[in-house]
C-alpha cells in the first residue's frame, strides 16, 4: 500500500456523493445528524487507504461482489489517498452517515486509533484489513503473515543468488506491514552470509523507489538482487529504472537482477512470464475483501472468535489481549506456477 497522491479534485470518488448527501439534508431542513440517525442501521461502511495501487483497485471491484452475495448493505466506498488525517476524517463521516460498522484499511498504525476509540464510543463495530492497528479496538484483523512476505521473499534470493549486493525497497515504517517485512528480511538474510544488504525507505511511493534505486545502482552497478515489498507502486519504476541503466536482462541470462516483490497482481504475473522478475507473494485481495465483510457481519450479529485454524484456510492469531488476526494464505508465485487459475490475479477480466 501507500503510493503516490492522487489529485486533490479525486481526492475521494465518493467525496461529492457525500457533501451532496449533507447539502440535501440541510434543504430539507434535517441537520446530518438527523440523516444518519434516520439511516439505516445495517449499513456498512467501507474506507480505502488509496486507489493508486491495482491491488487496491482489485480489492475494491471485489466489495460489491462480496456485499451483495452476504446481503450486507454497503455504503459508496471512500478513498483517503493514503493520507492518515483524511482517513480519521473519512471513518468519523461514515460514523455520522449512520454506519453501524466500517470496514477500514488502515493507513497509519497508531494514526488509526484515534478513529478507533471515536467509533468504539459510539458502538460502532470496525474490521481492519490489510493492516493491523497497534492501539484500539477492532473486532477483527484481517491480513495475512507479512513476516512471511520478508521471509519467504529473502529465502528465494538466498536460493537463487550465490554472494553480492540485495537492495530491499521497503513500505512506509510507520505501517506495521513495512516494519514486518522489513524486519524479517534482514533478519532472515543474515543466514546469507555471503549476501550484503542496501535498504531504500520508499514509504510505498513510487516516485521515491525510482529515484532511489537510480542513484543506488549508480554507485551500486553490481547488485545482484532487488525486493520490493509492494509491486502495485514498485513494479513499474523498478523495471523502468533497470531498463533505463541497461540493467533489465531476462531470467537466464548471467547478468539477470533476481527480484522478488509482493502483491499477486496481474502485471506482477506478465512480469514473471516474461522473465523480467522472478516471484512474487500473492496477497489475496479478494479474500480481503470476502473475509473483511464476513467478521464485519458476524461482529453486527455478536458473533465472536477464538485464536485457532478456520473452516478456510487459514489461522486466527492473538496478536495482543483482545485483537485478533485471521491470517490468511499467501503463496508464493513463480514461473512454475503463475497460470494457476485459483490464484486472484488470473481471475480478473
Amino acid at each position: 500500500m501507500g503510493f503516490a497522491k492522487e489529485p486533490r479534485a479525486a481526492r475521494r470518488f465518493v467525496q461529492g456523493a457525500l457533501t451532496a448527501a449533507a447539502a440535501a439534508a440541510c434543504v430539507a431542513g434535517i441537520g446530518l445528524s438527523t440523516a444518519a440517525q434516520a439511516a439505516d442501521s445495517s449499513k456498512v461502511g467501507l474506507g480505502l487507504p488509496l486507489l493508486t495501487s491495482p491491488f487496491w483497485q482489485s480489492y475494491n471491484n471485489y466489495l460489491p461482489k462480496y456485499a451483495k452475495e452476504m446481503g450486507i448493505d454497503i455504503l459508496a466506498p471512500v478513498n483517503s489517498n493514503n493520507d492518515p488525517a483524511q482517513q480519521i476524517t473519512d471513518m468519523n463521516n461514515m460514523v455520522n452517515l449512520g454506519a453501524k460498522g466500517i470496514v477500514v484499511g488502515p493507513i497509519d498504525s497508531a494514526a488509526i486509533s484515534r478513529a478507533l476509540d471515536s467509533a468504539s464510543a459510539k458502538d460502532v463495530k470496525v474490521v481492519a484489513v490489510d493492516v493491523a492497528p497497534t492501539q484500539g479496538k477492532v473486532a477483527m484483523v484481517v491480513r495475512a503473515d507479512n513476516r512471511a512476505y520478508g521471509t519467504n521473499a529473502c529465502k528465494y534470493i538466498g536460493e537463487h543468488v550465490k554472494s553480492g549486493k540485495v537492495v530491499q525497497i521497503m513500505g512506509d515504517l510507520a505501517s506495521v506491514n513495512g516494519r514486518d517485512r522489513s524486519e524479517a528480511f534482514r533478519a532472515c538474510l543474515k543466514n546469507y552470509p555471503a549476501l550484503s544488504l542496501l535498504e531504500i525507505p520508499a514509504g510505498w511511493k513510487g516516485d521515491v523507489a525510482a529515484s532511489s534505486l537510480d542513484s543506488l545502482l549508480t554507485a551500486n552497478p553490481d547488485v545482484k538482487a532487488i525486493y520490493m515489498q509492494a509491486g502495485g507502486v514498485y513494479l513499474s519504476p523498478t523495471l523502468q529504472t533497470l531498463r533505463r541503466k541497461q540493467m533489465l536482462f531476462p531470467a537466464g541470462d548471467a547478468k539477470h537482477v533476481v527480484i522478488v516483490s509482493n502483491d499477486g497482481i496481474p502485471q506482477e504475473f506478465d512480469a514473471i512470464r516474461k522473465g523480467e522478475i522472478d516471484a512474487t507473494i500473492s496477497q489475496p485481495a479478494d479474500l480481503y475483501a470476502k473475509y473483511g465483510l464476513y467478521y464485519m457481519k458476524a461482529a453486527l450479529a455478536g458473533q465472536t472468535f477464538k485464536p485457532g485454524p478456520t473452516d478456510h484456510g487459514s489461522n486466527i492469531v492473538q496478536l495482543q489481549p483482545g485483537v485478533l488476526e485471521d491470517q490468511l494464505p499467501a503463496p508464493l508465485v513463480t514461473k512454475a506456477n503463475v497460470d494457476d487459475k485459483n490464484l486472484w490475479g488470473n481471475t480478473l477480466k
